[in-house]
């Protein structure tokens, strides 16, 4: 019975996560983005030194469709959007699932710029009243949003540099406790521009490589998005790949395959940009909600 009423209590919300969700849709649509499902089950998942895949017999759910979309744009599709679930093991918290919803879409002929630009655009539309107010806090849509580097963002926040902080292998520790939670206080703040050896999937910046066109989107000090100008070089990405998959065996984690058909199709794909976006964070923003508990049917413990 206490389950029975956990679910009633959350039907307000559910009721205006669905409708965020049609927004959403409509957005997308109007902007001529085609909808796409993707396999979530899949033989391999890009390497990422911390982010671990959930089996499924022999093959893994996916952690995220970038992939098979990436594929699609190398396919000749120019505009893609998708909803699905996404799983990784061992995240739980107030604002992690270890199964959870996430918004990715693509462009070609797109820079993270002008994704940046799109961002912007989304929010305002689903939040109409040119604001959000949450938990107390007002953050202001109404302007242009924040753009910091990263390397501004540890001056302004941390207690370390940026080069000290990578040198002493304390990004990671300084950007969560001491940097993120002061992003996107007063109106949304896009972090922008990582150190190239943290570009993941992103291409380095033509005139200085050593950052990469890359960005993530915070709103009352919560990650909402990582989005890039996606790197089409297979060499340079299998580089990549190999030293993260190095990395996850270092730390004692189990190996992942080589995702070796997206690496031999990356070749054919245009310059493209792409971002992926927590939806359930989203709708937490949205609705003023404590905790991503309170914006999905079933969290774990109520199965």
């Amino acid at each position: 019975m206490d389950g029975n009423w956990a679910l009633t209590r959350k039907r307000p919300r559910l009721e205006q996560r669905a409708r965020i969700v049609q927004m959403i849709r409509a957005f997308f649509n109007a902007r001529e983005y085609l909808e796409v499902e993707t396999p979530q089950r899949l033989p391999g998942n890009a390497p990422e030194a911390h982010i671990d895949a959930m089996t499924s017999a022999d093959w893994f759910l996916h952690t995220s469709p970038e992939l098979c979309m990436k594929r699609l744009l190398a396919a000749g599709y120019e505009k893609l959007f998708q909803i699905c679930h996404c799983w990784r093991d061992g995240e739980r918290g107030k604002r992690h699932l270890p199964e959870f919803t996430m918004l990715e879409w693509y462009a070609i002929d797109c820079d993270y710029r002008r994704l940046m630009d799109e961002c912007e655009i989304l929010l305002r539309a689903l939040a109409p009243q040119d604001n959000i107010v949450y938990q107390g806090e007002t953050i202001d849509l109404s302007g242009p949003f924040e753009r910091l580097t990263v390397a501004e963002a540890f001056d302004r926040y941390a207690s370390l540099g940026l080069a000290t902080a990578l040198e002493t292998n304390r990004f990671d520790e300084l950007l969560t406790l001491e940097v993120e939670p002061l992003l996107g206080r007063d109106r949304p703040t896009f972090l922008i521009e990582y150190p190239s050896e943290l570009a993941a999937l992103a291409r380095c910046h033509p005139e200085r490589p050593q950052v990469a066109e890359r960005f993530e989107l915070y709103v009352a000090g919560i990650e909402l998005a990582n989005a890039f100008s996606e790197l089409t070089d297979p060499t340079e990405q299998r580089r990549r790949f190999d030293a993260d998959e190095a990395e996850r065996r270092a730390a004692g984690k189990p190996p992942y395959p080589v995702p070796d058909k997206f690496l031999t199709e990356l070749a054919a794909m245009p310059e493209a940009a792409g971002i992926a976006l927590g939806l359930d964070r989203l709708v937490m923003l949205l609705t003023d909600a404590t905790t991503i508990d309170e914006v999905v049917t079933f969290t774990p413990e109520l199965l």
